[in-house]
């Protein structure tokens, strides 16, 4: 029997055999005009990105697995009332994608393509898991572990700075683990381009838990907010909680905006001194906030990262996910 033509035809809803559209998006250089679904076979869904399904697939050409992104045209062609957002979500996620594909620690893009009713996004498989799942699972991590994926992050976030792009998004269910333990970010559909250092945005989004204050107060930012929510991240990895909080929206966002950091035991010095510059609640004071990513690189929490080696993926990550079969495992996710 061929399950991967099952599976494909189980993914077709209703809505999506009576809502095709022929109209073409512009996928830029990314655009693959003799690509089709039928190149692959799509196997198993493996996630949701902000906008679409993640399947995985095996490329019949050369049996190469990919995690492909299929949106709907329709989300961006005929829903009125959401086009002009929606699009611009997809489209930032497509314009990050492309301008990544050479970093160690973004998820690539291949290529994309598309048929009458959707679009398809050819990414990196990554199969070590989502962070989100190893912390769950451990509940926190010891502090050299936590120090080398912050570290990454951070590489990635610097580059990301670099283009002008501000993340706005980093959390532990938009970070994987590839096979040997590296991480990469996935899911750009909430960056924002254009944004140099001297440069703000005000735009409301993000995800509660991590979300800097200037954000809340819906003031102008630039990307000292990404530094925020690495500090949000390390603070978790450490004791299993973002810092601020609470069950209650109303009440974290208020512990977001007032309440001071509370030191817990066990953590280093260096490791507090990180988070207090990286949770500094004035944007303006916020390590990050007058030379980026080289004050980040630069803080004695780092002293013993050779930053050159990290980049270069010379450093051997401190865990190694159990990569099981690739058809069994259940947390896996990209894009």
């Amino acid at each position: 029997m061929d399950k991967s033509q099952n599976f494909s035809d189980a993914s077709e809803d209703e809505d999506d055999k009576n809502s095709s559209t022929s109209r073409n998006i512009n996928l830029g250089p990314s655009g693959n005009p003799h690509a089709k679904p039928t190149d692959f076979d799509f196997l198993k869904v493996i996630g949701k990105g902000s906008f679409g399904k993640v399947l995985l697939a095996k490329r019949k050409l050369d049996g190469k697995y990919y995690a492909i992104k299929v949106l709907q045209k329709r989300v961006i062609l005929n829903r009125r009332e959401v086009i002009y957002s929606e699009q611009k979500h997809i489209m930032a996620e497509r314009n990050v994608l492309l301008k990544n594909v050479k970093h160690p620690f973004l998820v690539g893009l291949h290529y994309s393509f598309q048929t009458t009713d959707k679009l398809y996004f050819v990414l990196d498989f990554v199969n070590g898991g989502e962070l989100f799942f190893h912390l769950q699972k451990e509940r926190t991590f010891p502090e050299p572990r936590a120090k080398f994926y912050i570290a990454e992050m951070a590489s990635a976030l610097g580059y990301l700075h670099s283009l002008n792009i501000v993340y706005r998004d980093l959390k532990p269910e938009n970070i994987l683990l590839d096979f040997e333990g590296h991480i990469v970010l996935t899911d750009f559909g909430l960056c924002k381009e254009g944004i140099s250092q001297a440069e703000t945005t005000s735009t409301f989004c993000g995800t509660p838990e991590y979300l800097a204050p200037e954000v809340l107060r819906k003031q102008p930012y630039d990307n000292t907010v990404d530094w925020w929510c690495l500090g949000s991240v390390l603070y978790e990895m450490l004791f299993g909680l973002p810092p601020f909080y609470s069950r209650d929206t109303h009440e974290m966002y208020d512990n977001i905006l007032h309440k001071p950091l509370m030191m817990r035991p066990g953590a280093s010095n260096t490791a507090w001194s990180l988070l207090q510059a990286l949770l500094e609640k004035d944007g303006t004071h916020r390590l990050g906030s007058r030379d980026d990513f080289n004050e980040i690189k630069a803080h004695n929490f780092f002293s013993a990262i050779k930053w050159d080696d990290l980049e270069q993926r010379k450093v051997p990550p401190p865990f190694t996910p159990n990569v099981v079969n690739v058809l069994k495992r259940k947390n896996l996710y990209c894009g």
